[in-house]
């Protein structure tokens, strides 16, 4: 990649009207009137660099991408974000850029009014901020006592994890996270049918059978309270299938005779 700076003749800090007047004066000895053919190649180069830093979007991106600082006045690039309120793509950047700057209230804010849980981020941002920003949404969450949702990201996270390694050797925080979320906190935050979903969702992806068994447990004493017998014995016959040696069951067996 070329340094379109350098390109231009201008500093990293240069303002809008620097960049358009070094491109014109730049594109006036490239003329070819001036330069010929010999012109062409450079002249190409020096539209790309033009075309990128003209836009404000693009060149935060580019000076990102290659370490260069700018002054905060060249270019708010929160306050454009901000700016394009009918764009998901930028709203979800909006999202993550708040979530890495420590405003967490406002990363909250714009997430929910976009549709919380359903706003489809990972369609807007490249998958490693997608599943960082999931996370750390998901912890922000945990904070405020919103169960339900932490817990629809944080499986979001896992199941793209078993699908294809990012975290890797963090992931196992995420998994303890997740756990302890089930283990203290879900179930009295939720409705009984709600809960039932939550742990059919946690089975199958990838779990030890000794965590799979007690989520099963209760689950089998939640369709228990439902009145759901049968199936609460079908479960409760599966969870100690994975695990026979499953505590705190004497209740559950003699309620379902097995």
């Amino acid at each position: 990649m070329e340094d379109y700076y350098n390109l231009l003749g201008i500093d990293p800090n240069s303002s809008a009207q620097d960049i358009k007047r070094a491109f014109r004066e730049r594109a006036k000895r490239l003329h070819p009137d001036i330069a010929g053919k010999s012109g062409e190649r450079e002249m190409r180069k020096l539209l790309g660099a033009y075309e990128v830093l003209s836009d404000q979007e693009r060149r935060y991106e580019y000076d990102r991408a290659y370490s260069r600082f700018v002054k905060p006045l060249d270019f708010d690039y929160r306050a454009f974000l901000e700016s394009q309120e009918d764009d998901p793509e930028s709203q979800a950047k909006l999202v993550f850029f708040d979530l890495l700057h420590w405003d967490e209230e406002q990363a909250l804010s714009v997430w929910r009014a976009q549709g919380g849980l359903g706003f489809p981020m990972e369609r807007y941002l490249n998958r490693e901020d997608w599943m960082d920003c999931t996370f750390i949404l998901a912890e922000e969450l945990e904070k405020r006592r919103c169960y339900y949702e932490a817990f629809v990201l944080l499986i979001n996270v896992v199941r793209e994890e078993r699908r294809r390694p990012y975290f890797r050797h963090f992931m196992s925080d995420i998994e303890g996270f997740l756990k302890e979320l089930v283990r203290l906190r879900l179930k009295s935050s939720v409705d009984a049918k709600t809960y039932i979903t939550c742990i059919e969702n946690l089975l199958g992806l990838g779990f030890s059978s000794r965590d799979e068994a007690r989520w099963m447990r209760s689950m089998a004493e939640t369709l228990v309270q439902m009145g759901n017998l049968d199936a609460a014995q079908g479960v409760f016959r599966e969870a100690l299938k994975r695990d026979p040696a499953l505590p705190n069951v004497v209740q559950l067996r003699r309620k379902l005779k097995v």
